[in-house]
Order: C-alpha cells, then sequence, then structure tokens
C-alpha cells in the first residue's frame, strides 16, 4: 500500500477529463477506483485529502509515480495563469487534473476511437476489444481483467469482427493501423524519441488520425506539453474567450496543461451551469 499525499492531485477528476477511459470508479460511496493500464491493474481508494495506491513501493516507483506524473509540481503550471479569467476559472475548477504518461499504442487505438463519440460509448468500445482480444490477467485477489491488446493481437482481427463490437466506420482504420504498426511500417519506438513535431507528423500517417488524434496521442501519451487537441469544446472556446487564438507564446511548455482545464471545465462546470 502507497499512500499519497500530493497537492493538485484527484483521481475524479483525472477520471472525467478525457485522457484516460479505463479509470472508473468502483464504489463512489467508498471512494474506490479501479485502472487497468496496459496489462496493470491499479485499485485506488480516496481518503480526505490522501490517495492509497493497493501496490508495492517498487510498482508505485516503475508505473504509476511517472503514469501520473506526481514527481512534477503543478503549482508552478498554476502559477503561469495572470489576467486570464477564464482559464483561471477553468484551472481553479480542475486543478486536480494532471497529464498521464500513458501507453503510447493504447493512446493511438483509443483516440481513433474516440471520434465522433463520447467518454461512456468510448470506454465500452475499449471493453469491448479488450475482452475479445486481450490477454485475460488476474488481480491480486483473484478477479478477472483484461489487459489492452497488443498491435499484434488487434492486426489478426478483421472489419467484421470489429464491427460486430459496434465500432462503425473506425474498424476500417483500425484494421489498417494495427497491421501498420504490427509489420513495423510505422515504428513506435522510434516515435517515442522524436520531438512534438516530427511525431505528430508520424501520427498521422496512420489510417484514421487527424491532426486532434494526433495531438491527443502527443500529449497523453508522450507527454508533449506544447500540443493542444482542438475539438468541439475547445474550438467554441477558443472563439468565445480568445478571439480563435490561444495564447501559445504565455504557455509555451504547458499549453497541453491549459488545454486539459479548460476541455474539463467546458465539459462539467459550465455544462452542470446550463
Amino acid at each position: 500500500m502507497i499512500i499519497v499525499n500530493k497537492k493538485h492531485f484527484s483521481i475524479p477528476q483525472i477520471c472525467d477529463s478525457g485522457q484516460c477511459f479505463r479509470l472508473n470508479p468502483k464504489d463512489c460511496e467508498k471512494k474506490e477506483y479501479e485502472l487497468i493500464a496496459g496489462d496493470n491493474f491499479l485499485s485506488i481508494q480516496i481518503q480526505d485529502e490522501k490517495v492509497i495506491f493497493e501496490c508495492s513501493e517498487e510498482e508505485y516507483t516503475n508505473i504509476w509515480e511517472s503514469y501520473f506524473d506526481l514527481a512534477t509540481d503543478y503549482t508552478d503550471y498554476l502559477s503561469m495563469i495572470h489576467e486570464d479569467e477564464y482559464l483561471g476559472n477553468a484551472a481553479d475548477f480542475g486543478s486536480g487534473i494532471r497529464i498521464l504518461r500513458q501507453d503510447l499504442w493504447e493512446m493511438i487505438v483509443t483516440f481513433i476511437l474516440s471520434q465522433q463519440s463520447n467518454i461512456p460509448r468510448i470506454k465500452k468500445m475499449i471493453e469491448a476489444i479488450s475482452e475479445k482480444y486481450g490477454t485475460e490477467k488476474r488481480t491480486k485477489e483473484g478477479n478477472s481483467y483484461y489487459a489492452f491488446p497488443t498491435a499484434e493481437q488487434l492486426s489478426k482481427a478483421t472489419e467484421e469482427e470489429l464491427r460486430g463490437l459496434k465500432l462503425g466506420y473506425r474498424s476500417k482504420y483500425l484494421c489498417k493501423t494495427a497491421k501498420m504498426v504490427s509489420e513495423q511500417i510505422v515504428n513506435l519506438e522510434k516515435i517515442k524519441k522524436l520531438p512534438y513535431d516530427e511525431a505528430r507528423k508520424e501520427f498521422l500517417k496512420l489510417s484514421g488520425i487527424g491532426g486532434k488524434v494526433a495531438d491527443c496521442i502527443c500529449l497523453f501519451a508522450l507527454h508533449h506539453l506544447d500540443a493542444f487537441p482542438v475539438d468541439t469544446h475547445i474550438q467554441n472556446v477558443l472563439e468565445t474567450q480568445y478571439s480563435g487564438q490561444f495564447p501559445f507564446e504565455k504557455y509555451r511548455g504547458c499549453a497541453g496543461v491549459m488545454q486539459q482545464y479548460i476541455f474539463y471545465y467546458d465539459l462539467k462546470a459550465l455544462k452542470e451551469e446550463k
């Protein structure tokens, strides 16, 4: 068991931030969550200001500390916000969000599936392909869960099979991309070493990936914090609050963090007010 007492670290906010789709509440009353990341499983419990990870110190050090970006002081990002009432409100509302370091292949598939969809549906599609093609694993308590399928595992799926899992038109993209990655036509290990602009160009070579999806992958897998995915939520905010142009120069090196504050604020706080 590892007790994490970090400022600006909220599991509920991260769960609803639209960057991670296999982090789910297990028992809302007890404030318990479960996370599957790749083939790893983590039980999480929230007690007051503390977050409790049910894992060994070795597992925490090797996996979860980096995954949740817990070595970074997000106070530094928050302190950069000056004379911007909207972004200040957004950051205050979602100050517990962190940019996760997730598995690259999992993020490629996840954000191909995310197109023209919503969070609950994305979660269902991910669970469907994991149960169909992923490897069955066991928690320490002996409960079953499914690892995220590898590129090799997904490359064996047919478009018809994927459509049967209700992936719709995304099935075609997923089949082509899985083959390109499994056959090393696009080398993910090499992409991990590239700077943001070059990595983004490589992702655009994959089937079904445009600019917004490429930016999501760069931000949520490779931790390129200059990536700034623009979906309908963000586009609306840019037009109404920033005359169509976000002040990137002001937030160089952390624009992606600001994007998450904006996205979460627009998705949760403003929609609740309406």
